[in-house]
């Protein structure tokens, strides 16, 4: 298991990212739990979001989003990290206590850092490689863009580690939220208990999360609690009555891994470069995904909705 990490510090002169580290030994885990849930769903005769090719790209763009973000740590990260630490306000000892506090803290943090990823477009832009996916199985957890490191979305951890908490227990916090989300992309798995349901993010509210249904838009951004969806209003449950249907309003019919981590960077930059006042082609940046510009000035291309 830990083969690869001593060839990579041997090809990089670096130690990886502890996330990194984390979620690549944890991959026989999430690989035996992917056969479970086939296995649960051929039971019950329920294996239509189980599709070989879906499956086959999840996996391609999750071992691309790792390679990068090994990649970028090895380059930028760790050294910045390393620059950022040096202007902390204390120094926090990781006990067992502080651990708890810090993982609670990550997971705010997370919420704003989901939540922008959905609302500022240019975030949005590594973010929609993840919701592209039509099917909804663990594999989908795997499907994460390369580009994360290219958007500077780490800097939703910067007033972590100037707090005092040391970056490796930033990173390990994050790998745990996201190892503890793997589980959450199933179908195999129904309501949880009310008071479960009432604290944890559960598969039934990611499911929801992952719906392009109006309803279903924007909503349930926790990563391991659910609690900051209902203290600023973006909970919503899934019903009944509205079956989720996955993918993303402009649903890209493609397996290129390419075009899967740049459709709506190239999408958002053209847009950039209509004709327009500069002030409003600078607001693609930042504005919602299914921003557009006032009639009389817009460019030709429709948006994704989030």
């Amino acid at each position: 298991m830990t083969a690869w990490i001593d060839y990579y510090i041997a090809l990089t002169g670096h130690s990886p990212e502890p996330k990194q580290m984390l979620l690549m030994s944890l991959t026989p885990v999430f690989m035996l739990a992917l056969a479970l849930e086939y296995l649960v769903m051929r039971h019950r005769k329920r294996t239509g979001h189980f599709q070989l090719a879906d499956i086959f790209t999840n996996f391609s763009l999750g071992a691309s989003y790792q390679l990068v973000e090994l990649l970028y740590h090895a380059l930028f990260l760790g050294l910045a990290m390393a620059l950022l630490w040096e202007f902390r306000l204390t120094t926090i000892e990781m006990t067992l206590p502080m651990w708890a506090v810090l993982l609670f803290a990550q997971e705010f943090f997370y919420y704003w850092f989901h939540r922008a990823s959905h609302r500022i477009r240019w975030f949005w832009c590594a973010h929609v490689v993840h919701h592209s996916g039509e099917h909804m199985n663990l594999s989908t957890a795997m499907r994460q863009s390369m580009t994360y490191s290219l958007n500077l979305s780490q800097v939703f951890w910067v007033p972590l580690i100037l707090a005092g908490f040391p970056p490796a227990a930033v990173l390990v916090a994050y790998s745990i939220n996201l190892a503890y989300q793997y589980f959450v992309h199933t179908e195999s798995v129904g309501r949880l208990s009310p008071l479960v349901e009432f604290i944890f993010n559960t598969p039934s509210h990611h499911r929801a999360h992952h719906g392009r249904n109006d309803v279903y838009i924007d909503k349930n951004y926790g990563g391991i609690l659910i609690i900051w969806d209902r203290l600023f209003g973006t909970f919503q449950p899934e019903l009944d009555e509205e079956p989720v249907e996955y993918g993303i309003p402009r649903q890209v019919k493609s397996r290129n891994l390419f075009t899967l981590n740049f459709h709506e960077w190239r999408d958002m930059f053209g847009d950039m470069l209509a004709p327009g006042p500069l002030h409003l082609r600078l607001a693609h940046l930042w504005k919602p995904p299914e921003w557009q510009r006032p009639p009389q000035i817009q460019p030709a291309s429709s948006l994704d909705a989030a």
